[in-house]
């Protein structure tokens, strides 16, 4: 989505209603620091003020999200463009997440490793090797439970016997049996255990 269309977009129709940024801001709730990054296309509102923004606006959220007005003929075709384009920024975000969970996990692990093989192979007093060890440990589990709460959270997972998609709670992700990022779960759909894959989108 263009972020400076739609604050562009955003400025014209307060100003249309006869609103100062800190007046639409004061209506919401909000700071007029937050119109003012709308505006300037910086961020977008959230979703849980679309609504009332909208209306204040006197516009829609398809219009919203396009930037601009909308007539009658052409509003499917762009209500639909939209959720196109929403659905396509979600998965990358979720893609984004799920590359920051190796990013994070991966480093983590090999540093522990190779702790681990300073205190087994290098000379040193018992209660160093000991600490050394301990540290690793801590430091990949540490590691290992954000990086599953980053995974839990990008995405979905697939039930193989129903193909229901859901988010599971992040305990039941984190006690999982797994293969990398398939993870053997009961759907909550149909009841069944299956190797769950991730998938990036609801659909």
């Amino acid at each position: 989505m263009d972020q400076v269309k739609i604050g562009k977009f955003i400025a014209s129709c307060r100003k249309e209603q006869g609103m100062t940024q800190a007046a639409l801001a004061e209506k919401l709730g909000i700071t007029d620091r937050a119109v003012s990054k709308w505006e300037t296309g910086k961020s977008l509102p959230d979703s849980g003020i679309m609504l009332e923004l909208c209306e204040l606006l006197n516009i829609n959220v398809n219009e919203l999200l396009s930037g601009e007005k909308i007539m009658l003929e052409a509003y499917d075709k762009k209500a639909e463009e939209n959720l196109v384009t929403m659905s396509r920024e979600l998965e990358e975000k979720n893609r984004q997440l799920l590359n920051t969970e190796i990013w994070i996990g991966a480093p983590a692990v090999v540093a522990g490793l190779v702790m681990c093989g300073v205190a087994a192979y290098v000379d040193m007093p018992v209660w160093i090797k000991f600490l050394l060890v301990m540290f690793a440990v801590a430091m990949i589990l540490t590691v290992s439970f954000v990086a599953v709460g980053i995974e839990q959270k990008a995405g979905y997972y697939e039930c193989q016997e129903c193909g229901h998609r859901y988010v599971p709670t992040y305990w039941s992700t984190n006690l999982a049996p797994h293969m990398g990022r398939t993870r053997y779960m009961r759907c909550p759909e149909c009841g069944k255990k299956s190797w769950q894959k991730k998938v990036l989108t609801k659909e």
